[in-house]
């Protein structure tokens, strides 16, 4: 089952700030929903290890995240794997894009795919879009909290 999540957040910090905070291991484990452990493996490589529930199924997910196209400090592209045992699997990915708005703000638009396969996947897609765009807006919500010192 695939979903796309598109969206924007406007960040009251300079551009390179948030394209630090997008590479901070520390700033993203704090605002990923449920992250229990992420580590760098290398400047483009970390793994991770999520909780999530999705409607009656809460699974914890093990997975890697490599960070592609790099283009500092204004986009890359972000994509994982992750397993979740007998709940099944998520995988996607991310373009982010950050633009200045004017002096100490800054625009970060996101387009998103992810394609889930297992006993999440038969819960049926409104569910698991619905609560993959919370997910996804706790997240935006939390790193700009984080990187705007709100």
């Amino acid at each position: 089952m695939a979903l796309i999540i598109e969206g924007e957040e406007r960040i009251s910090a300079p551009i390179g700030r948030v394209w630090e905070a997008l590479n901070d291991p520390d700033v993203l484990r704090a605002s990923i929903p449920g992250c229990q452990s992420l580590e760098k493996k290398s400047d483009s490589e970390l793994t991770a290890t999520v909780v999530l529930k999705i409607g009656p199924i809460k699974a914890t997910f093990a997975g890697e995240v490599t960070l592609a196209n790099l283009n500092p400090p204004h986009s890359y592209t972000i994509s994982g794997e992750g397993k979740g045992g007998v709940a099944g699997f998520a995988k996607g990915g991310a373009d982010v894009r950050l633009a200045e708005d004017g002096p100490g703000t800054t625009v970060l638009t996101y387009e998103a795919k992810a394609d889930v396969g297992g006993k999440i996947a038969q819960l049926g897609s409104r569910l698991i879009q619905s609560t993959s765009k919370k997910l996804a807006g706790q997240f935006f919500s939390t790193f700009n909290e984080k990187v705007s010192g709100a």
